[in-house]
């Protein structure tokens, strides 16, 4: 066969090919040749029960309000660009991808921004941070997060009480152990943790105005200051009584101050009794 004869029947296949490949995408995206109607809209959250803002019921609503809900609707007015544009766009959400299947069906994936910390300062805000120090309005939600009080701007809770929440939540002892961060007005930090009646103060956390070093230098500095608390906890609490102290103070690197709890009248009298 001549060459340029071949090239020119290589150059129709490949033609014919791509035809066919646009043919078959534009049938699968377009079902009203197979089915011209939505009969079920499958609504899939990824992680639903790990984070708990959003239900399927919530998205089928938000989708409703809005005169996007694909339910009986022809499946060539159903838009899947629209329905993520919308869900995208919810404070509570990700990402969002929606597609439609020959048989009727629109499908919609979910994933939810993870909340870290609750912030309630004391100048009346009241809002989540998600792991990446984004802020998310209040809502219905009610799991067991961290609540983060005080002196918090926006700016600071953003920059860098989202990375102390972050070090927290990483491990399983201080994240089932501390309940609430306290910002006092010098930016001291206090921890109140869920066993023991005392106060932990670890001091401020460092500040830099790189971005790119803040979270290192935050997780160094809180590693170290948990690492020496939960020796103490350990070899020291254990020993003298979780509830012995009021206060413990691990700011300084070369020492723990401890404030002893103060003991009343009554108690004075009970412990003579026994």
């Amino acid at each position: 066969m001549h060459p340029r004869l071949k090239r020119s029947l290589l150059l129709v296949a490949d033609l014919v090919l791509a035809v066919y490949l646009v043919l078959a995408m534009v049938s699968f995206n377009h079902p009203k040749d197979t089915y011209p109607v939505c009969t079920k809209v499958s609504i899939n959250i990824e992680d639903e029960t790990t984070n708990g803002f959003l239900s399927a019921d919530e998205i089928r609503k938000i989708l409703e309000r809005n005169r996007l809900y694909p339910f009986k609707k022809k499946m060539a007015d159903v838009n899947p660009r629209d329905i993520e544009d919308l869900l995208v766009n919810s404070p509570f959400v990700n990402t969002a991808e929606c597609y439609k299947t020959k048989d009727g069906t629109v499908c919609i994936s979910l994933t939810q921004r993870l909340p870290i910390v609750r912030i309630k300062s004391i100048k009346g805000d009241d809002y989540y941070l998600d792991d990446h120090g984004g802020i998310m309005p209040n809502s219905k939600y009610t799991s067991d997060l961290i609540i983060a009080t005080g002196y918090i701007s926006r700016k600071y809770a953003r920059n860098y009480l989202s990375f102390l929440a972050i070090e927290l939540m990483k491990d399983d002892f201080w994240r089932n152990q501390i309940v609430q961060v306290n910002v006092l007005p010098n930016l001291g930090v206090e921890l109140v943790p869920r066993v023991g009646e005392h106060i932990i103060y670890i001091g401020a956390l460092p500040q830099t105005n790189k971005p790119g070093e803040r979270h290192q230098l935050i997780a160094d500095y809180i590693t170290v200051k948990l690492n020496r608390l939960q020796k103490f906890y350990k070899y020291g609490l254990s020993q003298a009584g979780w509830n012995k102290y009021s206060y413990i103070d691990v700011e300084f690197d070369n020492q723990i101050i401890c404030k002893k709890k103060k003991t009343t009248e009554l108690q004075k009298n009970k412990e003579k009794t026994i």
